[in-house]
């Protein structure tokens, strides 16, 4: 486990670019974090990694936004999903393969079920507000690091 503090959104979109290039495809990246935390702004910056030019947005009203690349990046928000059957009818799994890196928001809704079958390929990320409002602190658990 590593942990990191960032100060502004900018540093933290540069620490996702610096973290992903340790991100293989086939990885699932799960978020952890209240809204507003800097989960998106991760997103933005892990795209710069993979050298991705697509304009990156929270995928809440779409559940998921691809875009594109190689390794194809899927965001995911899983706020609306709360069980393995709403988790099936996204079609989730079928974004879930070895050639793409899948980016999840509100992943705590999930993770049960994602566990369960994808244990070995899952990186988690929690962002938390610290104490002074644009601080953040930023906890990674699996991968190499």
């Amino acid at each position: 486990m590593s942990q990191f503090i960032t100060k502004s959104e900018r540093e933290t979109a540069d620490l996702a670019e610096k973290l992903c290039k340790n991100i293989k495809a086939g990885s699932i990246v799960l978020f952890f974090g209240e809204m507003g935390a800097g989960k998106t702004a991760f997103v933005r910056g892990a795209l710069k990694a993979y050298n991705n030019p697509s304009f990156v947005s929270s995928p809440t009203f779409a559940l998921v936004n691809d875009y594109g690349g190689s390794p194809r990046i899927y965001h995911f928000d899983m706020y609306r999903v709360t069980d393995e059957n709403d988790l099936y009818s996204s079609g989730f799994f079928d974004y879930a393969d070895e050639n793409s890196v899948l980016f999840i928001e509100w992943s705590e809704n999930i993770i049960e079920f994602i566990e369960d079958y994808y244990s070995d390929r899952i990186i988690k990320i929690d962002i938390q507000k610290s104490v002074n409002e644009s601080e953040r602190i930023i906890t990674v658990e699996g991968g190499e690091f």
